[in-house]
């Protein structure tokens, strides 16, 4: 696709829910908007590839969240690090920009909260992507097996375990490459740069917060499902089949409550996009914008 000046990326900062939200947005300001919510560790970096495809088609619109990217966060604030309140900032979020309809485009915990959000608003949504966000018990791979152990007993032992494993570098690449054919197909400044914003000073504490909190999530599964079912919007499940946190049932079970979703398995990882993004971004089109 030929770029525009509307399809290049602008980065913008808004006010909302006391925070200083960072976001990307292109594309024009007429278009159906599509917002894109990235997961962890990322931010809306993550879209540095799609955003210029989907933007000759939409207004898109790519927030970091709070404890992510470049969304400031006041100490006095006294922000409370659970998926119930990033889904309120996003609310926020989405009202402060004014944005009265939109699909989506979740992935990782962009998921869990972007479909708070779908819920408190259904009448908004317009149609919904899915890149390894999970909503269904299925999808949780054995990658998850220290975070179950850290849910079931929520000691300092257990969190310093996740805190080793997972709150690096190498922890962070690994997100990145494992099941990758070629790992040099992925760009080294996004595993970096995720790994470098770990380590301000408090956010790997407010990782592990949001860690223990996830479990809140399997318990909004069936209102997620049930407005999968109510809603009927254009779905699209497209994962990568090689994700050893979010597995290829988790796709699949989209079609359990919207027969009409579609689901595709690619051969890569978790992190899609880093290799698949000009694929993802044609279907996208495709679905939500036929």
């Amino acid at each position: 696709m030929s770029s525009t000046p509307e399809s290049q990326i602008q980065t913008r900062r808004t006010e909302a829910d006391g925070l200083n939200f960072f976001y990307r947005v292109a594309g024009d300001p007429n278009a159906p908007v599509l917002l894109l919510l990235h997961g962890f560790p990322s931010s809306s970096h993550q879209f540095r590839n799609l955003i210029p495809l989907l933007a000759t088609r939409f207004r898109v619109v790519a927030p970091d969240l709070p404890g992510f990217g470049f969304t400031e966060v006041p100490e006095a604030r006294g922000y409370r690090y659970t998926f119930d309140d990033l889904a309120v900032s996003l609310g926020a979020f989405v009202d402060a920009l004014g944005l009265k309809r939109y699909a989506m485009f979740v992935f990782d915990y962009g998921a869990p909260v972007g479909l708070r959000l779908a819920l408190a608003h259904p009448e908004r949504v317009t149609g919904l992507v899915s890149q390894n966000g999970n909503a269904y018990l299925e999808g949780l791979g054995d990658a998850w097996a220290p975070v179950r152990a850290y849910w079931a007993e929520p000691n300092s032992a257990n969190r310093q375990v996740i805190a080793d494993a997972v709150l690096n570098f190498e922890g962070t690449k690994w997100q990145y490459v494992h099941g990758v054919a070629n790992p040099d197909d992925v760009a080294p400044e996004s595993y970096t740069l995720d790994a470098a914003l770990l380590e301000r000073p408090g956010n790997k504490e407010i990782q592990l917060d949001l860690f223990l909190d996830y479990a809140n999530n399997l318990k909004r599964y069936p209102d997620f499902q049930a407005f999968f079912r109510s809603a009927k919007i254009p779905t699209l499940a497209i994962w990568g089949r090689n994700d050893p946190f979010f597995i290829p049932p988790g796709a699949e079970a989209f079609k359990r409550d919207n027969p009409d979703a579609q689901v595709e398995l690619l051969d890569t990882g978790h992190f899609a996009l880093e290799t698949h993004a000009a694929y993802i971004g044609r279907r996208m089109i495709e679905v939500l914008a036929p």
